[in-house]
C-alpha cells in the first residue's frame, strides 16, 4: 500500500512562505503525476496544483498561479510545493496525491495524505 506523508505546514504571516514536502513510501513516482489539494473548514476540497510524472508539465489553479509552485524529485520520492505571497484565504489543510491521469479532478486520484495544516494570519 502506497503511504504519501506530508510536512512543512505550519503558522505564517500574511506575505510569508511556506514549503510543503510529499514523500512516498515507494516508487511510484515514475507512473503516477502527483496533486496538491487543500480544505479549509466548511468549504469543499479544492484542487491547487499537479505535476506530471516526468515534471515536465504542470497546472495551477487560479487563485494560486504566480505564487505557488510544484515541483518533484523523483529519486527522493519527494514532491514540494513552495507557497509564496501567502494570503489569509489560503488557510486550509494541504493534502497531496497521486494519480494515474493528469488531472485536478479530487475523483480521479488513487492515493491520499493525511494532510498539514496551513494557516495564514492576517
Amino acid at each position: 500500500q502506497v503511504q504519501l506523508v506530508e510536512s512543512g505546514g505550519g503558522l505564517v504571516q500574511a506575505g510569508g512562505s511556506l514549503r510543503l514536502s510529499c514523500a512516498a513510501s515507494e516508487r511510484i513516482f515514475s507512473n503516477y503525476h502527483m496533486g496538491w489539494f487543500r480544505e479549509a473548514p466548511g468549504q469543499e476540497r479544492e484542487f491547487v496544483t499537479v505535476i506530471s510524472w516526468s515534471g515536465g508539465r504542470t497546472l495551477y489553479a487560479d487563485s494560486v498561479k504566480g505564487r505557488f509552485t510544484i515541483s518533484r524529485d523523483n529519486d527522493e520520492n519527494t514532491v514540494f510545493l513552495q507557497m509564496n505571497s501567502l494570503k489569509p484565504e489560503d488557510t486550509a489543510v494541504y493534502s497531496c496525491a497521486a494519480s494515474r491521469e493528469f488531472t485536478g479532478n479530487y475523483f480521479r486520484y488513487d492515493y491520499w495524505g493525511q494532510g498539514t495544516q496551513v494557516t495564514v494570519s492576517s
